[in-house]
């Protein structure tokens, strides 16, 4: 089955460091495309890095290869991707990493900073930390499944939406899943 796999959650919650826990499990991630490494790798700004990322997605896209993003789900772009990778008979499946606060986020990125690693602004942080759930909200709806897990202390899987069904899948509750759970309920 040719899948289209995200990576997704506010800048600084750990995208690439969860990327490498599932390629370190030998999970099938096909072509990873990673903005922040292209930009990196071809000196490119966070705009031409962006439009190099939907290139590449495109074209493995059409290639029928399965392709894996990491993404803080901004803008439109990833929603219209979905829906051209379900035309082309792709499942997509999303992990997506939370934190309670955007404070985590930004610590954390400047933490990354510290060592050598790219930085994003505080406020593009918290718009994005804000409006997290709208973000989410426009692509759920559109997964085969979506798995959350929540980054405060490693990685910990805390829910899961398969079949449109939400449920928690451990003990351990979050501020942030709690508040999601109670969104996803109330629709």
């Amino acid at each position: 089955m040719k899948e289209y796999i995200l990576i997704a959650g506010v800048n600084g919650t750990g995208k690439t460091s969860f990327r490498g826990v599932l390629e370190g499990q030998g999970a099938p991630l096909g072509h990873i495309v990673d903005p922040d490494h292209i930009a990196k790798q071809n000196h490119f700004n966070e705009i031409a890095a962006g439009k190099q990322a939907v290139r590449e997605i495109q074209n493995s896209l059409q290639n029928g290869e399965t392709v894996t993003q990491e993404t803080t789900l901004s803008g439109h772009q990833v929603k219209k991707t979905i829906m051209k990778a379900k035309e082309l008979g792709y499942r997509v499946t999303m992990y997506y990493i939370g934190l309670n606060t955007k404070y985590e986020s930004i610590c954390r990125i400047a933490n990354r900073v510290r060592k050598g690693g790219h930085d994003i602004p505080p406020d593009d942080v918290s718009r994005r930390f804000e409006h997290r759930f709208d973000s989410l909200d426009r692509i759920v709806h559109q997964c085969y499944k979506v798995v959350f897990y929540d980054n405060d202390n490693g990685f910990v899987k805390v829910a899961e939406i398969t079949f449109g069904t939400f449920r928690f899948t451990n003990g351990y509750r979050p501020d942030w899943i709690v508040e999601y759970a109670a969104r996803w309920l109330s629709e």
